[in-house]
């Protein structure tokens, strides 16, 4: 009797409930349930979510067979499909070369897709057709390895909410024009770029990724951005532009971000902030920044050391703080001007909501310690301080713990986890 029904039950299931089976599968599983009955036969053609890569095809060693089988089942896939098609994503690492490309974003433009994602690998990059740029219900746009150029009469995507460009060959100036003419951008990343020089507008976005080779980056409204993760590639070229810089990176970088919750800076990050004029009073109070990580940051530059404390000193809410070193131990030792800690903390100065704060690759040089010791004293509900030494510094481990047991803690709680590798 079972064997009887089970058909007519999978028959006769809601279509909310086929529909959100058929979404969880793979696009080739999906295809698949055509057989299960006459009912199912086409009911995968009417998914609004289509996924691609090469898993949807017989895997062979032959790899020109194996895009061959991928084309023509992503071209039967579209061919067949009824009604519209919100979101389409592609990872495919031999397809940059294929027309077909061209004739499915040509087709997708035709039905209201909102979320395209292009994940392109080897080869050369895949040139962007015009029919994108008539998409006008975008909201999510993922581009890997591609080249793209908005023609003159290209006015926006109003509706986009997601940007992200990895890889790809674009004019400084049409990425400018793109970021400002998408007035609902929230999230936005940008990797691997060369030499950049960018000014982003954008009063809506909330989320900010940058990894690249940037010469510049100015956030001009952006005053609603609560989270931002940013690595600098530092080249010669771009090191000799920064030397001859005379504005203030921190206040063009991160002036204009009152809301701010939560920045993450990887490699050069303080580096980049440093440089320019002065930094002087600062134009904004974090009241919002909770999560501060900055890494690589050297000890013995004493205007990322100021980079640093301008930037923990004027967040009155911080509640974490995540530093990795990078000093040159023997600079650092040679150069110490331990009257800098007097004259640049201020005395009134407390981290009133600072629980955890872990330093690693520390490598125990005086300014390294002076900060420690200056977060120590200042920081009344601290729970963990956990520090790393770096690998360089073996011999001198045990003098460090020494020194830092001796620190007076504003906190009786406060907990020194020394961690060693």
């Amino acid at each position: 009797m079972g064997d009887v029904l089970a058909p007519d039950l999978l028959s006769d299931l809601p279509q909310s409930i086929i529909e959100s089976i058929l979404t969880r599968l793979p696009i080739r599983d999906a295809v698949r349930t055509s057989i299960l009955s006459s009912k199912w036969r086409y009911k995968w053609a009417s998914l609004t979510q289509l996924v691609f890569d090469e898993k949807c095809v017989i895997l062979s060693n032959d790899q020109c067979k194996v895009e061959d089988s991928l084309v023509k089942f992503i071209t039967r896939t579209l061919f067949l499909h009824q009604g519209p098609i919100h979101k389409f994503q592609l990872t495919a690492t031999h397809l940059q070369c294929c027309p077909d490309i061209d004739q499915w974003l040509l087709f997708l433009s035709r039905n209201d897709i909102k979320e395209l994602v292009l994940e392109l690998g080897e080869g050369e990059w895949f040139r962007v057709p015009s029919c994108l740029f008539n998409c006008k219900k975008l909201t999510r746009l993922d581009l890997y390895r591609c080249e793209f150029d908005p023609p003159p009469c290209f006015k926006g995507f109003l509706c986009l909410k997601s940007l992200n460009l990895h890889q790809v060959l674009v004019s400084p100036e049409a990425i400018e024009s793109l970021i400002s003419s998408c007035p609902l951008l929230e999230s936005l990343a940008l990797s691997y770029f060369d030499s950049l020089a960018l000014t982003i507008r954008a009063p809506n976005l909330k989320y900010l990724g940058l990894e690249g080779e940037f010469k510049d980056i100015c956030l001009e409204n952006t005053p609603l951005l609560v989270a931002m993760s940013v690595a600098m590639y530092m080249t010669d070229d771009i090191a000799e532009h920064f030397e001859q810089s005379s504005s203030c990176n921190f206040n063009r970088f991160l002036g204009g971000v009152p809301r701010l919750e939560r920045l993450i800076g990887h490699i050069y990050f303080t580096k980049y902030l440093s440089i320019g004029n002065d930094l002087g009073r600062l134009p904004i109070t974090y009241l919002h920044l909770k999560v501060v990580e900055l890494n690589q940051v050297s000890f013995e530059d004493m205007k990322e050391i100021l980079v640093v404390l301008h930037l923990i000193t004027n967040s009155p809410n911080l509640r974490e703080l995540q530093i990795s070193g990078s000093s040159n131990t023997l600079a650092a030792i040679d150069a110490p001007d331990l009257d800098f800690w007097d004259d640049e903390c201020p005395s009134d100065c407390t981290f009133k909501h600072l629980k955890l704060v872990k330093m690693t690759d520390m490598s125990s040089v005086p300014h390294e310690m002076e900060f420690i010791k200056f977060l120590l004293a200042n920081s009344p509900a601290l729970e963990t301080m956990s520090i790393s030494p770096c690998v360089y510094v073996m011999d001198g481990r045990l003098n460090m713990l020494i020194e830092l047991l001796r620190f007076r803690r504003a906190s009786a709680q406060a907990e020194i986890l020394f961690v060693q590798d």
